[in-house]
């Protein structure tokens, strides 16, 4: 229901019923309540967009090391290019709203530092949107509307992610062209996005839970970029 407080509270009751495996998807959050709420159910994530080992999830990609194992897709690390197909799609673009959870620590860093060097390299000014919760969204879309960008760059984050639709609907309506992260963005109006195809992650899962059913232990699972 998009409330993500009670995430540690549904891994804990996962955990609790002693179940074979969890599998996670829906970013580091998610995936680090599951890992704190049990130390020995097997855990396969999936949809995850910050660097797993950086994030303290797994030891590396070849040896996880511990219960979790399975895929990350690479999303942020494509800031940049997606920024470069937006410019050589409009070539008058110079100003890019971007839009972003100041809750997730991952997207206050994507803006200050990846983003901002690849801006300036393609001769782009950002301008950063804070939202903290939904019920932001209206406020920081009128204030933007004031500002007339030339386009929209939305990241693969969560919260986002649960209010796709009302963000490409402002973005057609303000005839914004606009960028993300995943294809259902697309599919519901946005006008282009470059990254990882989810619908192969989640059937790549499938082989990790038969391997691990089988026998296999996540520590010894190499996760998959």
């Amino acid at each position: 229901e998009g409330k993500r407080d009670r995430v540690p509270e549904l891994a804990a009751e996962l955990a609790r019923l002693k179940v074979n495996i969890i599998v996670v998807a829906g970013g580091l959050r998610t995936i680090q309540a599951a890992k704190d709420a049990t130390k020995t159910i097997p855990i396969v994530m999936t949809g995850e967009g910050s660097d797993p080992v950086k994030a303290g999830l797994i030891e590396s990609l070849a040896h996880p090391g511990g219960n979790v194992t399975g895929l990350t897709n690479l999303t942020r690390e494509l800031g940049g290019k997606q920024l470069e197909l937006l410019k050589e799609a409009v070539p008058k673009l110079t100003r890019v709203a971007f839009l972003y959870d100041l809750t997730n620590p991952a997207s206050a860093l994507e803006v200050k530092e990846e983003l901002s060097v690849a801006a300036r390299a393609l001769r782009l000014t950002i301008q950063p949107w804070e939202v903290r919760g939904a019920s932001d969204l209206d406020r920081v879309f009128a204030a933007m509307g004031k500002q007339r960008p030339d386009g929209l760059y939305a990241p693969s984050d969560p919260l986002l992610r649960d209010n796709q639709k009302r963000i490409v609907g402002f973005a057609l309506k303000s005839r914004l062209p606009s960028t993300y992260s995943y294809r259902e963005a697309v599919d519901a109006g946005g006008f282009m996005f470059y990254g990882a195809d989810l619908n192969e992650s989640y059937r790549r899962v499938a082989y990790y839970v038969d391997r691990i059913l089988k026998g296999a232990k996540p520590a010894d699972l190499p996760v998959e970029q």
